[in-house]
């Protein structure tokens, strides 16, 4: 008779599931739950599949986890270990969705564990159409593949999506590799990723790396170190130009954080050749103060004034910028040279508007600010105390 029912209860996939996935909840502090229908198979290797899966944090309004399907195949040898063995042949990912800020707040809640078993996926691990939600940000049309998984042994894949922030997106499309599965873990990513606004597309080929981190101070990777080939691209323009970024990048509660910041820029006409360190931030929109040295002044830059325009040496400057993505915030640029100084607050995108139409348009940036110098030369006279500021429209501070 026992052995009657135990059949009867196996011959229905919402129990088996259900039973499954009540354990992985209880043992990570979640409350898994799937609501579409499930299927398994124990022909040839035993399969599970379940739908509309949701994983939240008890009492959270929000769901760390939901995915439209989730697929598991494990050896029979893994079912009869009882847990010793945790051998997978293969897991996918249909339309899962990512959440966070939820993800966050409940590995705040985790107590501190011990070493964390991880599985082997003989047949790796495949996502579609994937989804990370983050504050005001998200990235979509996440596409995984990584063809095999053991726990000592280096990892790589290849990874998909989309970012989005406002009428901004940067699709892209990356090699990825680790060293080890674990939050030790060394990372390193190379392929091509286009930032895309209304305005202006920015194709370009990345490539970084850095150590996973995992802390009080959020998520992320240690001595990050990004290259990147680009070239700007606008309606009358290309700019071609390579960008190098270095520091610990963190994210925690909705807010990214590069703290300190080492920045190289490296290009031709309009684009200088540059080397800062400062500090970046993405909070609806995005923070960048630097400081550092422009090699030289561009020819294609607007004239400085004398007497700034004097040396061909480094010039000391400071830039703070906020704005969304697309760049068109409020710039403030600020260059020293001896006692001299200028400062200037303005628009990137109105800038570059007025220099492709230099020839034929207004032969005065649109800047607002001031220039102070302690002594100025002109033909047959020598000013002192000079100080001039000059205005263009309103720039927001």
């Amino acid at each position: 008779m026992l052995l009657v029912l135990a059949v009867a209860w196996l011959a229905q996939p919402p129990r088996v599931a259900g039973l499954i996935l009540d354990r992985a909840g209880a043992a990570l502090g979640l409350e898994i739950t799937a609501g579409g229908v499930s299927e398994y198979s124990l022909r040839g290797t035993p399969t599970l599949v379940v739908r509309d899966l949701v994983a939240r944090q008890p009492g959270a309004a929000w769901p760390v986890l939901r995915a439209g399907r989730v697929y598991l195949s494990l050896p029979w040898s893994t079912l009869r270990s009882r847990g010793a063995d945790l051998t997978v042949e293969r897991v996918e990912l249909d339309a899962p969705r990512l959440d966070l800020g939820a993800l966050q707040r409940w590995r705040a809640s985790r107590p501190p564990s011990g070493e964390v078993r991880i599985p082997t996926l003989t047949g790796g691990l495949h996502v579609v159409r994937g989804e990370v939600i983050g504050a005001g940000w998200s990235v979509d049309g996440i596409a995984i593949s990584m063809p095999s998984l053991h726990p000592d042994r280096a990892v790589a894949g290849r990874v998909a999506g989309r970012f989005r922030n406002g009428g901004t997106t940067m699709p892209f499309d990356l090699q990825v590799a680790l060293t080890e599965v674990s939050m030790a873990a060394s990372l390193g990513a190379s392929g091509i990723a286009t930032v895309v606004t209304p305005e202006w597309r920015m194709p370009m080929r990345p490539t970084f790396s850095g150590r996973l981190h995992g802390g009080d101070d959020g998520i992320g990777l240690d001595r990050f170190l990004l290259g990147a080939s680009a070239r700007h691209l606008s309606a009358d323009r290309e700019l071609a130009f390579y960008l190098g970024l270095a520091g610990p990048l963190r994210y925690l509660d909705g807010v990214f954080l590069i703290d300190p910041l080492g920045v190289a820029l490296r290009g031709a006409g309009l684009v200088p050749r540059m080397d800062a360190a400062g500090r970046f931030e993405w909070q609806d929109g995005m923070t960048l103060n630097l400081e550092g040295t422009l090699a030289r002044w561009p020819d294609a830059w607007p004239s400085l004034p004398a007497p700034l325009d004097a040396s061909d040496a480094p010039l000391a400057f400071a830039l703070d910028h906020t704005g969304p993505a697309n760049l068109s915030g409020p710039t403030r640029l600020r260059l020293l040279r001896g006692a001299s100084t200028f400062d200037a607050r303005f628009h990137l995108p109105d800038v570059l508007a007025w220099s492709s139409q230099l020839d034929s348009g207004n032969p005065l940036p649109p800047l607002d600010g001031s220039f102070a110098t302690p002594t100025l030369e002109i033909p047959g006279a020598t000013l002192h105390g000079v100080e001039i500021e000059f205005r263009d429209a309103p720039v927001d501070d």
